[in-house]
């Protein structure tokens, strides 16, 4: 991209994700923003002005369940590991090490609840066995 763009972020494409994933992360405010690279459901916070409840409905439940960053959020890095990297692995897992080597501790994810200070250590959770190369 160039330019005054590149002086504020880093950015990396990640071809090896179903969606194409691109993630960004600003360099002033340390913050990750990306899209559907990991989940945090259920969406509270963007559902919070709303008379919406962000937990109800089956579905809503499932993914929640599969989706979320909660203990060793082990579901979560079973869908990555199992069916997000499964066609590139090899190219899923570098694109996952650039990411890890940024130095954010926030996390805006389009799904779901922002990480404010922990971001880093939830991205190295959930994403463990990419870091790692192996599950």
């Amino acid at each position: 991209m160039g330019g005054e763009f590149d002086e504020e972020f880093e950015y990396e494409y990640v071809d090896a994700h179903p969606n194409k994933e691109l993630v960004f992360f600003h360099k002033p405010s340390k913050t990750l923003i990306e899209a559907d690279l990991f989940f945090n459901l259920p969406a509270t916070e963007q559902y919070s002005k709303t008379n919406v409840d962000p937990t109800t409905g089956w579905a809503t439940k499932l993914f929640a369940g599969l989706q979320n960053t909660k203990g060793t959020a082990i579901w979560q890095k079973r869908m990555l590991w199992y069916l997000f990297s499964s066609g590139d692995r090899p190219g899923f897992n570098e694109s996952i090490k650039r990411i890890g080597s940024w130095g954010f501790e926030n996390v805006v994810p389009c799904h779901g609840d922002t990480f404010v200070g922990d971001g880093k250590s939830v991205f190295e959770k959930v994403f463990g066995w990419h870091l790692e190369g192996k599950k």
